[in-house]
């Protein structure tokens, strides 16, 4: 059904003619678009604690400003559940993170409403700066309206655009959902009394006549400008304040009033200003209330029980790589670890548990978590960094500059590699071969397997040479174990997994071993024969063994969970031309597009990654 007329008809409204009956009705409506999340969340997985505790906050910003000629900038837009549901998506929400349906994230492909596409952290504020100075040159009223939180605040970009904007002055309104109840706490009662009289028209009016009248006053400047800094040292907004922002703050992002009382503030500064709002994640669910990280991102589950829907006994590649990692640890005192805002995502958190001296947890700064493990390999420890493949790329200066130069001997260990799924375009691991293997002094391999997973672990740990990185998938590898006996990673050596007299090489790098058997077991059925490759490195890549291959199969055919571009195909390709050998490659990679939302199968499938499709295309070929 339709989102009620008479909701919509409220936010209609002058925000500032708002009667009790009406913030009744916006109170309701809050209500209906948390049921609405839960139930489609709780069917399809997706984002929900953040975007539950947002829900009051969007239902202010659309009370109070025009979108989207004032552009909503979604930070993280995991958040703007909400969002979607108040501009005419309320029936497709249903579709949320399916293939085809619409996305987990804000997308303008999807809507008008949608300004930016927002899957990665800290980007608001700096896309707000450039949005700001584009009205102020078509010489428009427009403000960009942010919203950020969830962490986002702990990113250097966001401090990099709020340094220019304090000095640019551009009018821009940033609401900080303070959804972890971490800024300024012990004094929030004070803070709220004295930041809004700060804030309010009567003394922001007086603020401004005396601006214009005390040039030629300096002691009346020194007494102002005393008053003011001591006001601002028992509040929360110093920080912002010194940056050059107006602040108001903390308030309560729960209560509709106090939320558009502060946005219509404001909105008439025609200023940069800082709204800071006190948030409780997970509002209205109570088990997901508070500071659950596991109720951050789920899958599906049932509302009643607060149980995943479905479990498995089959220990994912993240839990495989903690738990190796962690009994490597207890062994190895020079073994650290830091991760980017994902301990849980990639399994830190039961090393950080164990010991929080040796491993940490940085906040959203990959910049940061990768320089600062060059220096503590300088210094003879042998530093993992675990950080998703999407979220790597965040970091790529710092691989060349900071560790590749120096040979630092850092140990990367890439999780969501290959197609994550729902999260779409914005998380597939896609690139990491790519932009990794054009750095020189780095050395890539990656396991097929959870078994083998476990020994890329130990190779790893006592691989001295040069930086390293191995990849593995998000929610399982396709080779099932026991299939291929495990044995320790050799440097830059591949394994031939099954022979064969015939011309078809199958050639697999980490889990497109386990698309490749797949494949093997398809043209077995159909009479044909194929060997079958493990290539482990592919930098370096076997260069004796892969000459050896090239005399007796002239049919390569590579799977790899990458992109095409760059991808091991092209790595091959490259050794095929550097030795002049008679081999016809083709690569079974991800075309040069991004891969949408959807489950990994029917994305899969899509891409015509599918065992069937595969076998067909390899018989048409041949």
């Amino acid at each position: 059904m339709p989102l009620q007329e008479r909701f919509l008809e409220i936010l209609r409204k002058d925000s500032n003619t708002l009667s009790d009956d009406d913030y009744n009705a916006l109170e309701e409506l809050a209500q209906v678009i948390r049921d609405r999340i839960l139930k489609v969340v709780s069917q399809n997985g997706g984002h929900l604690s953040s975007t539950l505790g947002a829900v009051e906050l969007i239902i202010g910003m659309h009370s109070v400003f025009d979108c989207p000629n004032d552009p909503f900038i979604f930070d993280v837009s995991h958040q703007a559940y909400a969002h979607k549901l108040l501009t005419g998506r309320w029936d497709s929400f249903e579709t949320l993170r399916q293939l085809n349906g619409i996305s987990g994230f804000t997308k303008p492909s999807e809507s008008a409403q949608d300004y930016f596409i927002a899957g990665h952290s800290s980007t608001s504020i700096s896309l707000g700066v450039g949005a700001a100075k584009s009205f102020w040159l078509k010489k428009l009223q427009n403000t960009p309206i942010i919203l950020i939180g969830d962490g986002a605040m702990s990113a250097g970009l966001t401090y990099e655009s709020l340094n220019e904007l304090g000095d640019r002055k551009y009018p821009m309104v940033i609401i900080l959902n303070d959804n972890e109840m971490s800024i300024a706490k012990p004094i929030g009662a004070i803070s709220k009394y004295l930041s809004q009289i700060v804030a309010g028209k009567f003394v922001q009016g007086i603020k401004s006549i005396i601006s214009k009248r005390i040039d030629n006053m300096p002691n009346a400047t020194y007494l102002a400008k005393r008053f003011e800094e001591s006001i601002k040292l028992i509040t929360p907004g110093i920080l912002f304040e010194e940056l050059g922002l107006e602040y108001i703050g903390p308030i309560d992002g729960h209560n509709l009033k106090e939320i558009i009382t502060a946005f219509n503030i404001a909105k008439s500064t025609r200023k940069p200003i800082v709204v800071h709002a006190q948030t409780l994640k997970g509002k209205g669910y109570s088990p997901a209330e508070g500071h659950l990280e596991h109720w951050h991102g789920v899958g599906p589950f049932d509302l009643a029980k607060s149980e995943p829907s479905s479990k498995s006994n089959i220990p994912s590649p993240t839990s495989t790589f903690a738990q190796t990692l962690l009994d490597y640890a207890k062994e190895d005192p020079l073994i650290v670890g830091i991760t980017a805002a994902m301990p849980s995502g990639t399994g830190l958190d039961k090393l950080i548990d164990y010991d929080p001296h040796r491993f940490w947890d940085v906040a959203i700064a990959e910049a940061h978590a990768v320089t600062q493990a060059s220096a503590l390999a300088k210094e003879g420890f042998k530093p993992f960094v675990a950080i998703y493949s999407t979220f790597l790329q965040r970091a790529f200066d710092q691989l060349i500059h900071d560790v590749a130069i120096l040979k630092t001997p850092v140990k990367f260990a890439i999780d969501r590699a290959g197609i994550v799924g729902e999260d779409g375009e914005t998380h597939q691991g896609a690139f990491d071969i790519a932009y990794l293997n054009m750095i020189p002094n780095f050395t890539i391999f990656a396991p097929r397997d959870l078994a083998t997973l476990s020994l890329a672990v130990a190779f790893a740990k006592d691989f001295s040479l040069s930086p390293c990185a191995f990849r593995y998938p998000r929610k399982s590898f396709k080779l099932k174990e026991n299939i291929f006996t495990p044995t320790p990673f050799c440097y830059g050596k591949l394994e031939i997994l099954k022979e064969s007299q015939g011309e078809i090489l199958l050639l697999g790098f980490g889990n497109g071993v386990g698309r490749a058997y797949d494949c093997l077991l398809e043209l077995e059925s159909k009479n044909l024969s194929a060997a079958l490759v493990d290539l482990r490195f592919i930098k370096p890549l076997d260069t004796e063994s892969l000459l050896e291959l090239s005399q007796r199969h002239s049919k390569w055919f590579v799977f790899s969970d990458s992109a095409k571009i760059g991808g091991v195909g092209e790595i091959l390709c490259a050794f095929i031309q550097s030795h002049n050998l008679h081999c016809t490659i083709h690569s079974f990679e991800f075309e040069d597009a991004f891969i949408p939302h959807g489950k990994v199968e029917e994305i899969e499938a899509q891409l015509k990654l599918d065992t069937k499709t595969l076998t067909k295309r390899i018989l048409t070929l041949i």
